[in-house]
């Protein structure tokens, strides 16, 4: 497969995870809550699974579906992923966050409303439950490192074909479910950066280097947890 599909690909994946992600917290989490039209965290966690799983089943036969930079870190430390793809697969998954980023911020203000910080991760007063930014590190770090271990191992040649989308999705539902109220949810520094940017929330700007650095911190974790919790297997 050529490099500008899977460029492509990812561009579009990233795309659709931020904008589908990101859009259902800005723009039907709260909807009408007083008439209780509206989807909740567990709709929100929900939304960003299903961008995941749709695309994987979509466009990840041309790029291995990783719409995340820390998820492309990891598998490269599994040696799952080329090393010389790294940094084109970051650039156009950064690239997919800002401009779903940019097209979310033009519909939130169609109705005339301000567009606030786009759904961007946070710690402290930014932390939707003013989580101290050791707990968001930790939470960032241990749930990207569990999204890696899942994502390998549902991809495994050994797991059950066709699958794979499946667990993937779920599991970021369920991280989703877990963080959401520590830190608003990133596990993907792409997801963290588009809305950040686009927003210009000095805060989110300013707090954006914890969301690169614990989730691909993270990843690489769940990689080696992965790789010593099946090592020798194949000859077993």
């Amino acid at each position: 497969m050529r490099l500008q599909n899977k460029l492509l690909a990812e561009f579009f994946g990233t795309f659709w995870l931020v904008l589908g992600g990101c859009g259902s917290a800005m723009l039907a989490a709260t909807f009408s809550a007083d008439a209780g039209i509206n989807i909740g965290l567990v709709g929100v966690s929900l939304a960003f699974g299903l961008t995941v799983l749709t695309m994987a089943y979509a466009v990840g036969f041309i790029s291995g579906g990783h719409f995340n930079p820390a998820v492309s870190v990891g598998l490269a430390v599994a040696g799952r992923f080329s090393a010389g793809e790294l940094v084109p697969y970051i650039i156009a998954q950064v690239l997919g966050g800002l401009a779903a980023a940019a097209t979310l911020a033009v519909i939130v203000s169609g109705n005339g409303s301000e567009i606030g910080n786009l759904a961007s991760n946070g710690y402290g007063a930014a932390s939707p439950g003013g989580y101290s930014l050791f707990a968001v590190i930790v939470t960032e770090v241990v749930m990207t490192g569990a999204f890696l271990f899942i994502i390998l191992g549902a991809t495994d040649k050994r797991a059950p074909a066709g699958f794979a989308p499946i667990a993937i999705g779920l599991a970021l539902t369920l991280i989703h479910l877990i963080s959401i109220p520590v830190s608003n949810t990133s596990v993907n520094p792409a997801r963290s950066t588009g809305p950040a940017l686009i927003s210009m929330d000095p805060t989110a700007i300013q707090q954006l280097v914890v969301f690169w650095a614990a989730p691909i911190a993270g990843a690489i974790l769940g990689a080696l947890a992965y790789k010593l919790t099946t090592a020798g297997t194949e000859e077993a």
